[in-house]
Parts: structure tokens; C-alpha cells; sequence
């Protein structure tokens, strides 16, 4: 901690806003951390549930995707699924929506992360051209300078040099937790649009359309969403 203090000392008042933007980088990685741990650790298992009941009992899977309203793809599935009897079309509607709302969720911090990105560096060149200023105005060539002059010019330099590092530290390290959490949105999107998919084609073919053959499970009758007359 005493050395931490010395460099923030050593780097003059530009080290205050890195400080603060060090700061936010860190809690808004730690936050998307435990969002996305939450998420990619449960998912599968949530979406494997849904799907496989789909097939018998689509009241039960929407059960299943209730209970799992903390979860981005619990929101996605339950949406459709909790519609009374909707037409395909309708169902797909329902799913890009709700998709369309949990991405702009996922997207969260990433604004931040790239304001980051984009000012930590230039505050680092700011200390860097405060301190090389203040390294010219403490120099006096030819003057056989004293040693109390000779410290402020290596003050001056030191505060170049360390708000440069800290501006590009902060940034670099902001830039890599912004591409992370943009490459599983990107991964997230694909996802979505697979289970969903799935799930309008179980919809389609098990509850809306009707069966070719009749089967105990599926007996040979018109479909209740469809009217029995087309020409009505």
C-alpha cells in the first residue's frame, strides 16, 4: 500500500482520475464476471430442461422456464411459452423481443469500458506533458545546478513516466474486458437464436400443426388454433 501511495504521489493530480477510472474498470469486470459465470454455468442445463419437456408438456416446460426468471435465457424461453395458444408467428414475435430486450442487458458496462478505453491513455499523455513541463521549468542549462533542483527534474521525468504507464495499464486492461464481454454477447446472440429455433420447431410440429398419423399420445384431429374450414 506505501508504494501504491508513492506512485500516486509521484504522478502528480492526473493520477486521481486514473485512480477513479481504475476504480470503475475493476467493479464493472468484477459485476460482468459474476453475470456471465452466473449464466454460461446454468444455461445448458436450463435450456436442455425446457426443450426436452417441450415435447410432452409444454405447460411444464413453461413451469421450468418461470422459475428461472434471473437468468437472461429463463426470460427468453418464458416468453413465448407463457402466450395462450399463439399462432407460430406470434410465437417467433414473442422470442425476438424478449432476445432483443436480454441483449440490450448483456450490453451492460460496455459504454463505460470504452470511454475508458478511449481516456485513460489521454490522461496518461496529459501527466506525461505536465511532468516533462515541469521537468523544463526545474532545468536550467549551464547554471550547474544544485541537487534540490537536480531532484525536482527527476520529480518532473518520474511523473511523466508514471502517468504514461498508469493511463496505458488502466486502458489495456478496460480494452480486455470489453472485447471479452463483447465476444460473449456475440456468442450469446447465436445461442439464442438456436434455442429459440428449436423451440418454435417443437411448437410447430408437436402443439400447432396436426399429426400425420394418429398415435395415442396425438390422436387424428384438427389442429385447435387452426379453424376447421379454411375458406371461414
Amino acid at each position: 500500500m506505501t508504494r501504491v501511495y508513492d506512485l500516486l504521489i509521484q504522478g502528480g493530480f492526473v493520477m486521481l482520475p486514473l485512480l477513479g477510472l481504475s476504480i470503475l474498470t475493476i467493479s464493472c469486470g468484477l459485476d460482468r464476471a459474476w453475470f456471465w459465470f452466473q449464466l454460461l454455468s446454468q444455461e445448458a442445463t436450463l435450456v436442455n430442461d425446457v426443450l426436452g419437456t417441450a415435447h410432452s408438456n409444454l405447460e411444464q416446460a413453461k413451469d421450468i422456464a418461470e422459475s428461472a426468471q434471473n437468468l437472461p435465457i429463463g426470460r427468453f424461453l418464458y416468453a413465448p411459452l407463457k402466450l395462450k395458444q399463439p399462432t407460430p408467428e406470434t410465437f417467433r414475435l414473442a422470442m425476438e423481443a424478449a432476445g432483443d430486450k436480454e441483449f440490450i442487458k448483456m450490453r451492460k458496462g460496455e459504454k463505460l469500458l470504452e470511454t475508458i478505453v478511449a481516456v485513460a491513455p489521454l490522461l496518461g499523455l496529459l501527466g506525461t506533458v505536465t511532468g516533462l513541463i515541469s521537468t523544463f521549468n526545474n532545468l536550467k542549462i549551464g547554471g550547474g545546478g544544485t541537487t534540490v533542483e537536480a531532484t525536482k527534474v527527476a520529480g518532473g521525468i518520474g511523473e511523466a513516466l508514471i502517468t504514461t504507464a498508469a493511463g496505458m495499464i488502466v486502458a489495456i486492461i478496460a480494452l480486455l474486458i470489453l472485447r471479452t464481454i463483447v465476444t460473449l454477447h456475440s456468442q450469446q446472440m447465436d445461442y439464442f437464436a438456436e434455442v429459440g429455433s428449436e423451440l418454435e420447431l417443437i411448437y410447430r410440429q408437436v402443439w400447432y400443426e396436426p399429426p400425420l398419423t394418429p398415435s395415442p399420445s396425438h390422436p387424428l384431429t384438427p389442429s385447435p388454433h387452426l379453424p376447421e374450414n379454411p375458406g371461414d
